[in-house]
């Protein structure tokens, strides 16, 4: 999709281009994943329809993964964990180095210019 931007399997979590914040590593994430994130956490917690809810039902294919993990005691824990996750794979995807033996070398170069 371009420098900066996640790919669309992503987007329930991050459909921003980033910034340099998020170059830098610091998570910037949408303010709709506040509420969405702690219905995740209830309907996990509750086994209730992940599909069935519009605050929950882009995320179900990816919160099934780790479902199985969650109790009432560690579902934000777990979530989190899980969000940090696809964040290091928005910043896979949004590196301006592909990782790939041809973006290492020219990142190489570039680190090489600047010191």
């Amino acid at each position: 999709m371009g420098l900066y931007h996640p790919h669309a399997e992503l987007h329930h979590i991050k459909k921003e281009n980033i910034g340099l914040i998020e170059v830098m590593g610091l998570a910037v994430l949408p303010a709709r994943l506040k509420e969405e994130l702690a219905a995740v956490a209830d309907a996990l917690v509750s086994g209730a329809d992940l599909r069935a809810n519009p605050l929950t039902e882009s995320h179900a294919d990816w919160a099934e993964g780790f479902a199985t993990e969650v109790t009432a005691e560690n579902a934000m824990s777990v979530i989190e964990r899980e969000v940090g996750e696809v964040f290091a794979k928005v910043l896979e995807h949004a590196g301006v180095y592909a990782r790939t033996p041809k973006g290492q070398a020219a990142f190489d170069r570039f680190i090489a210019s600047i010191r």
